[in-house]
């Protein structure tokens, strides 16, 4: 087994993006390199060829090493469904449904499998990169932990740690970190690094070597801040984003539970798209052309958000305006006239009024449709996934929006409401030029092409500013 660990010292310090330009730094090393997560928290989800569901962070760090996504490579994947509870995905399977509490209780058969998919991996690869989740200094869950250095201890993973500068108190974190962990949990960390720095590196020096004495551990490098982070897909929520300042006004709502966000980063890097991401406690601007309802983990609660907001209200005036309305998933659901969950699949059993500005019904159901499809829209192919429970029929389905290769969502009479289960459909730059030119807006090409080369500015950034042999290196 040759493989190496990046922590981190707190949720968001660019675990995900490390790993990913460590993998395209050793694929083109000619290392056969695998990412992996033992447990991931995200509704943004990629769907496996064979109909399995990781986080999608791993799906690009998959790309990264020139890899197909796999279940193996997020075995435990957590998609929140309240502020307490969340769906349970095993090897790509959803296993259960568990509050914070009995989540505890599932952890020994959750680590069989995650030493099981981790086993196969390290089999089939020269080398695994593997993320950590959260912070190991969270000693409060560290009896059964899984994801951080319950798992290093029980794979025989080395640990670097990463810290992030850009929030402060980077020397506080890192010393911190192994003030607080267990002597043999601090015993598997073989160095550190600094991440997300702005400004003149030699400012820290002091700072640095600190650190280096404080706790032993050698450095492996400052990292500057990656300016083309917002051009890859963002896996947390508290990353969301829009993009443009002027053109064809595109706004999705930010829904509680919003899942597969990064539906809309074609739609961002458009230079003839202003994408507006709308919180809570802000209307619906009356200049918008296109409001986007997007994908939900939980689209009976989502609805129930939706109106608290108002945003129920503000899409009838902006329908009357003339303007479009597209539902994606959840959102799709949500523009139908009636959703009836009799088994109380997505909440409390019983039918909710949907906000009827499609002729549609959708009846949940427990079972999930987890696929990877390809088809045709507005006479272009399209690819895509879907992830969702629930089936929709009604009088506006006899116009799809698209054939994958079955009939696919709805769109109203007149043709400014549409709605569609398919994820990922903005990605193909053919499709995504007919839906903007419809809207009277240019489409610039080369979305994907564009997803790599970034992957490989990230790689020659991290080769500039860390010591990335030595990193590496740790791993054998």
């Amino acid at each position: 087994m040759v493989a190496v660990m990046i922590q981190g010292t707190g949720s968001n310090v660019g675990k995900s993006l490390l790993v990913a330009g460590l993998c395209r730094a050793a694929r083109r090393r000619g290392i056969a390199v695998a990412p992996f997560k033992p447990q991931n928290m995200s509704n943004n989800a990629a769907v496996t060829a064979d109909g399995g569901e990781i986080g999608r962070a791993q799906a690009l760090q998959a790309r990264a090493c020139g890899l197909e996504p796999a279940t193996d490579m997020n075995p435990v994947l957590l998609k929140p469904e309240t502020d307490r509870g969340a769906q349970v995905i095993l090897q790509g399977r959803a296993i259960a449904r568990a509050e914070a509490r009995d989540y505890q209780g599932l952890k020994p058969r959750l680590l069989a499998g995650v030493l099981e998919s981790f086993a196969r991996l390290s089999a089939a690869h020269d080398m695994v990169i593997v993320e950590g989740a959260g912070s190991p200094a969270e000693v409060n869950l560290r009896p059964r932990d899984i994801a951080n250095m319950g798992f290093a201890r029980a794979a025989g993973v080395p640990v670097v740690l990463a810290g992030d500068i850009d929030r402060g108190g980077v020397i506080a974190q890192i010393v911190g970190t192994q003030a607080v962990i267990d002597p043999a949990d601090a015993a598997m960390i073989r160095g550190f690094l600094i991440n997300k720095f702005r400004g003149d590196p030699r400012l820290f020096d002091d700072g640095y070597d600190l650190i280096r004495a404080r706790t032993g551990w050698p450095g492996f490098g400052m990292v500057p801040w990656f300016p083309g982070a917002h051009r890859l897909p963002a896996e947390d929520a508290v990353d969301l984003r829009g993009g443009g300042s002027s053109g064809l006004h595109v706004v999705c709502l930010t829904l509680s539970r919003i899942a597969n966000f990064d539906d809309l980063d074609p739609l961002a890097a458009e230079p003839g798209v202003r994408l507006t991401m709308l919180g809570p406690g802000r209307a619906i601007p009356g200049d918008a052309d296109l409001v986007i309802l997007p994908g939900t983990k939980s689209t009976l609660g989502d609805l129930a958000f939706l109106r608290d907001q108002g945003w129920d209200i503000d899409l009838a005036a902006h329908r009357r305006r003339g303007g479009h309305v597209l539902g994606i998933c959840g959102g799709y659901q949500m523009l139908g006239r009636v959703i009836d969950d009799p088994s109380g699949a997505d909440g409390v059993a019983g039918q909710v009024p949907g906000l009827g500005l499609l002729d549609v019904t959708t009846v949940m159901a427990p079972e999930k449709r987890v696929i990877r499809a390809t088809g045709t829209a507005m006479g272009r192919t399209v690819t895509g996934y879907e992830i969702h429970m629930g089936r929709t029929a009604g009088p506006d389905c006899a116009r799809p929006f698209a054939m994958i290769p079955g009939p696919d969502g709805a769109i109203s009479p007149d043709g400014r409401v549409m709605g569609s289960y398919l994820h990922g459909l903005f990605s193909d730059d053919a499709f995504r030029a007919a839906f903007l030119a419809r809207m009277g807006a240019p489409s610039r090409p080369g979305y994907e092409a564009g997803v790599d080369a970034v992957l490989d500015d990230l790689a020659d950034h991290l080769e500039a500013h860390l010591d990335v042999a030595a990193l590496l290196a740790v791993a054998r």
